[in-house]
């Protein structure tokens, strides 16, 4: 099956370019310390995570209890859901899923922490907990230092496995690559460090610290002390992240038909908000100088004709760049993985 003969809209992936991301990621882990656990959250497929693991991914990082259940599924054995879980039902299935495989979850709430402990005795389960320390973007976790100990403390004391602390620098994460985001990537880390350290001294070992992301891997990879890193938009890349990490080939594309032609002004493509985010931006047609996209609608792109005679026809299939791929791959129950205009592999959406 061609390229070409995909309904669309359709997701596709450049197998060549996802294979390079791959491995350029793994050959990087292959020289420092630290680890990698891709997110899930950015491809949510299942196969894709397989290949990660195989090239030397130590689990998998997750965002929420569908995909970390997804994944156990799957025959993942280490997962972290690097979220918090505060609903009654969701925290038995989470420790249901702890009697399977190696699951482990971040807290930042002592009630949860009784939750999870109350849970678990129920049910006679192993569970690893993370202390989520705010490490600088300002969204879930408790600060670092005492407040950290203090948590970590807790769980301990619940009867929980305390396996160590989780801090995300995602304030740093899209800063253009230079001396300021260094700067902000080492001071996160280092308040990170610094806490386990704190709870060292008070005789608790923090095994893990987990954090970093695509766009500080190389960074925050580096950083003395941290355990592992959770960048998973490498493997597909998208035109968002490629301004602040240009390491990896761009390899996503939505494939789209053009329905309408007002000649010299604009075409119309069948590819709108439900097959391609626009929230961070939006996607620029691909190898088509002479297009530029306009505007989303629910259904439709409208792309205006910048060069008037631009080889643009009703009925021809145009590849759009995508511009943030977490929200897209949402949008799919499937990725195309092409290679040579040939259709090699298709990796199936879960999650």
């Amino acid at each position: 099956m061609t390229e070409e003969e995909i309904e669309t809209p359709a997701l596709l992936v450049d197998l060549p370019r996802m294979e390079a991301n791959l491995e350029r990621m793994a050959s990087f882990f292959r020289s420092v310390p630290a680890k990698l656990r891709p997110h899930f959250k950015n491809h949510k497929c299942p196969d894709l995570a397989a290949r990660q693991l195989a090239s030397g991914a130590i689990g998998i990082t997750c965002a929420t209890l569908k995909e970390a259940e997804c994944l156990v599924h799957h025959g993942v054995r280490s997962v972290l859901l690097a979220n918090e879980i505060t609903d009654g039902a969701k925290i038995r299935r989470l420790v249901d899923l702890a009697r399977l495989t190696e699951v482990m979850v971040c807290v930042d709430n002592e009630r949860i922490v009784d939750d999870l402990a109350r849970t678990k005795a129920d049910r006679r389960t192993q569970l690893g907990v993370l202390v989520d320390v705010d490490v600088g973007l300002h969204r879930c976790g408790v600060p670092p230092g005492d407040p950290a100990l203090s948590m970590a403390r807790a769980i301990l004391r619940k009867g929980l496995r305390f396996r160590g602390l989780m801090g995300y620098e995602g304030h740093a994460m899209r800063k253009l690559p230079g001396p300021e985001k260094e700067k902000a990537v080492a001071e996160a880390m280092r308040s990170l460090v610094e806490t386990a350290t704190l709870l060292r001294q008070e005789g608790i070992e923090a095994e893990i610290l987990s954090g970093g992301g695509t766009g500080t891997y190389s960074i925050s990879g580096r950083f003395p002390g941290v355990t592992e890193i959770q960048a998973g938009s490498y493997l597909l890349m998208d035109t968002d992240y490629q301004k602040c990490c240009t390491d990896f080939d761009l390899s996503l594309t939505v494939l789209a038909t053009v329905v309408s032609k007002t000649p010299g002004e604009r075409v119309v493509a069948d590819a709108g908000l439900k097959s391609v985010s626009g929230e961070r931006g939006l996607p620029v047609v691909k190898d088509m100088p002479g297009l530029s996209l306009r505007r989303l609608t629910a259904e439709h792109a409208i792309i205006d004709l910048k060069e008037p005679t631009a080889p643009v026809d009703v009925g021809d299939k145009i590849k759009i760049w995508v511009h943030y791929s977490d929200a897209t791959v949402n949008l799919h129950d499937r990725i195309w993985g092409i290679h040579a205009g040939q259709v090699e592999n298709v990796f199936r959406v879960e999650g």
